[in-house]
């Protein structure tokens, strides 16, 4: 059921009184009225209304300053006109006999609200105009006053007899009816021309209710014989009710975008409008006369009109000419915009680039403004450029930057520095907000991502910092990239604030990356070899090839501090590179020393970054065959993490496999753990890591999963090493699990090659080599 509308009280009393006016005017062309004052009553009304709805949408919050302002202007017009109404009122019915004339008083008030509305109209943003635009109007006025005043003296004017009716004077008819020219000229110019975020059809319709009262002064000679009659009593109550419609529609045409601006015109036609007019009265006075006056008058006429049309062609050719060059300009303009957006901008993601980013941090610190700086870095993303190819990488940079950019604040920052490498500037966030929003981001970003019917699981580290009021851009930006390396050695996938102590750690880091990398040159690096044994008896069955560093400074550093070092750095490929050619060199010579004798498998681990590089399977090939060392001897070990980083891992792991060394699953358990794994990669021994069997000899859940992988291990065929065995207890209990092989301290510690030849010569070693799992 429809809900009916409310009665609008000050548009239903605006409308009565307009009525009303109009119907008293209309009845007093053909009647007199006895009591013409009861007319006049209305005009203070529907000033005060009209007042009333200006002053409203002047207050209305949601215009702008300009606008609010126009309807500001225009409320006091009004307010203006509801004393130059009552001041009209006193002139035609205040005497002692009904008058048409207005007093200098009513005059002074309606110029006054003339003045507030020209003002108001001249400080809109589309009059903010050159010197050369307020000539031109200048112009137009007063080529439309001069037009209008004599057409009007000599059409209407001259033609009546005035001295009949004292009561109006022609002087008067004309100034009104020029002012309402001029300003019905203005309203007209503005309306078209477009008034910043003023409603154009509320411009309209004020053009409209000035066109009327300026039509209304033009009937004064046709009333001068009726007193009772006046034009205030058309021009005005058209000019409020017009005013009052135009101050509503603005107001509920708030939050409507703006209507867009026509094409201005390059040149008026009011001035040849205005001559035509001239010339056409001069003919219709000279020609009935005939003789040399006629002949003049045609010959100025005809070489006027000659002067403007070629003038008017002259123009139209400029116009031309100019929509040319305008033309010219907007892709010029446009060529710039994109070069300015080419230069701010990365390419392939669509997001801001290192130099924009620089800008914006730049006015931050500026500003002195609090603000967050992240930096992001996708792990790995080298190998999944080398197994997918570039078109996949970049697919998935363009995926990370959009799911970057729509979790984050309108004023928020994103921007690629490089790479794959991505910042984010957060104003005023809190540690705890920042938090918060990294969390979300991060659960977003690393999403599984399908290209091609591909998916991959992106992982991103990010460094963290706060600005200080002493900050430079790129200290900022060292900071960050100090926390993010921070979180890339804790695992990655994760966030890290920057620490003070995170420098120390970075110089520290620093000076031993250089250390490394001239470690093998320095000859500082050696392997120590660590048995793996059968249970129970302990009979070695291979053994484990761990790398050293003696440092020269700092004696020996650790391998949980240097090989991560090396993964972040790169130098893990050649570190890898040199631990497999002295292991397969060493397992050679015990092979051509020891005979069979020596230790059926020789392990050594293979990093993520190994399997990644193009060729390493053909590598391993090469250096197998230049060794001469029997392949079955040789056993790869890999992590969960690297075979399933991408397919490129996997693809190398299955080449390895395929020249005849065994696939050891190392630290199974710790990583990506998937049994589709097994299936999947073609492993041989499978390593439970010492996690799980610190637990085994405890009623504990690592027990459980002890026991189910010797389980799985023997229903696949596969042999299963048990890691870090430390006690008796341990190696009894895995036994008796079903657990053939293990390895830890309560066996033996890694040991020289040497040591390892001594061990092998003991008698619990002489074991033959076909007795031992291959």
């Amino acid at each position: 059921m429809p809900v009916p509308r409310r009665l609008d009280p000050p548009l239903v009393a605006a409308l009565v009184s307009f009525t009303f006016i109009q119907a008293y005017v209309v009845t007093g062309l053909w009647h007199t009225w006895s009591h013409p004052v009861v007319a006049w009553f209305a005009l203070p009304v529907l000033a005060v209304l009209a007042t009333y709805e200006c002053f409203r949408t002047a207050r209305c919050t949601e215009l702008d300053r300009a606008t609010r302002r126009f309807w500001g202007c225009l409320a006091t017009a009004c307010a203006l006109l509801v004393p130059a109404a009552v001041s009209a009122m006193d002139d035609a019915v205040g005497g002692p006999v009904l008058s048409q004339v207005l007093s200098v008083r009513t005059q002074g008030l309606f110029l006054c609200a003339l003045v507030v509305v020209f003002w108001g109209l001249l400080r809109l943003p589309s009059w903010q105009r050159s010197r050369g635009d307020w000539l031109r109007f200048v112009l137009d006025a007063g080529v439309i006053t001069i037009t209008a005043g004599t057409l009007i003296w000599h059409f209407s004017l001259g033609r009546i007899d005035f001295s009949a009716s004292p009561n109006a004077t022609p002087a008067s008819v004309i100034v009104i009816t020029v002012v309402s020219a001029v300003s019905l000229i203005t309203f007209v110019k503005v309306a078209f021309a477009g008034a910043g975020r003023i409603d154009r059809g509320a411009l309209h319709l004020l053009s409209s209710g000035v066109a009327a009262a300026a039509s209304a002064g033009m009937i004064a000679p046709f009333i001068v014989d009726r007193a009772h009659l006046h034009t205030c009593l058309v021009a005005l109550p058209m000019s409020q009710l017009t005013a009052l419609l135009a101050a509503r529609r603005q107001r509920h045409r708030t939050g409507a975008p703006p209507a867009a601006r026509p094409a201005s015109r390059r040149f008026s036609l009011v001035p040849y409008l205005a001559v035509v007019l001239l010339y056409a009265a001069v003919l219709k006075v000279e020609t009935p006369r005939g003789g040399s006056e006629m002949l003049m008058a045609l010959a100025a006429t005809a070489v006027t009109v000659l002067v403007a049309l070629r003038q008017f062609t002259t123009l139209r050719d400029n116009a031309r000419l100019l929509d040319t060059v305008d033309v010219s300009l907007t892709q010029l303009r446009d060529y710039q915009k994109q070069l300015d957006h080419q230069v701010t901008h990365d390419a392939l993601t669509g997001i801001g680039n290192r130099s924009a980013y620089a800008g914006e941090i730049s006015a931050r610190l500026a500003g002195d403004e609090p603000f967050v700086v992240a930096l992001l870095d996708v792990d790995d993303f080298k190998i999944i450029n080398d197994r997918y190819g570039h078109a996949t990488g970049d697919a998935l940079l363009q995926t990370i930057s959009r799911r970057l950019r729509d979790r984050l604040r309108p004023e928020d920052t994103v921007a690629r520095l490089g790479g794959d490498e991505f910042t984010l500037l957060l104003p005023g966030m809190t540690e705890t907000e920042t938090d918060l929003l990294l969390s979300e981001l991060l659960t977003a970003v690393q999403a599984p991502v399908l290209d091609g019917g591909l998916e991959m699981t992106p992982r991103i580290s990010v460094g963290v910092t706060a600005s200080r009021p002493d900050d430079t851009d790129g200290e900022l930006l060292r900071r960050a990239d100090v926390a993010m390396y921070a979180a890339k050695s804790a695992g990655g996938g994760r966030w890290t604030w920057f620490d003070p102590v995170m420098d120390q750690l970075a110089d520290h880091d620093a000076r031993l990356s250089a250390d490394l990398r001239q470690a093998i040159a320095r000859d500082e690096l050696f392997l120590l070899y660590q048995p793996i044994v059968e249970l129970p008896h302990g009979r070695l069955a291979g053994v484990e090839a761990l790398v050293r560093w003696r440092h020269p400074e700092l004696g020996l550093v650790s391998p949980a501090e240097f090989i991560p070092l090396a993964e972040r750095n790169g130098y893990i490929v050649e570190l890898g590179r040199w631990i497999l050619e002295q292991a397969v060199h060493q397992a050679s010579a015990w092979e051509r020393d020891l005979g069979a004798d020596a230790p059926a498998k020789v392990s050594v681990n293979v990093s993520a970054r190994q399997l990644g590089e193009p060729g390493f399977p053909a590598e391993v090939a090469a250096l197998l065959s230049a060794s001469g060392l029997d392949p079955a001897r040789l056993t790869i070990e890999v992590t969960e993490t690297a075979v399933l980083s991408t397919g490129v891992a996997l693809e190398a792991v299955r080449a390895l496999a395929a020249l005849g060394p065994t696939i050891a699953l190392d630290d199974f358990g710790t990583g990506q753990s998937s049994l589709s794994l097994l299936v999947d990669c073609p492993v041989g021994w499978l390593k439970v890591d010492k996690s799980f069997v610190d637990g085994v000899t405890l009623d504990s859940p690592q027990a459980v999963i002890v026991d189910s992988l010797i389980r799985i291990t023997d229903g696949l065929r596969m042999q299963a090493v048990a890691e870090g065995v430390e006690t008796a207890e341990q190696a009894e209990r895995l036994h008796r699990a079903g657990y053939r092989f293990a390895q830890g301290y309560h066996f033996a510690r890694p040991m020289t090659d040497t040591d390892i030849a001594l061990r092998i010569a003991a008698p619990i070693d002489r074991v033959p080599a076909h007795a031992l799992p291959m």
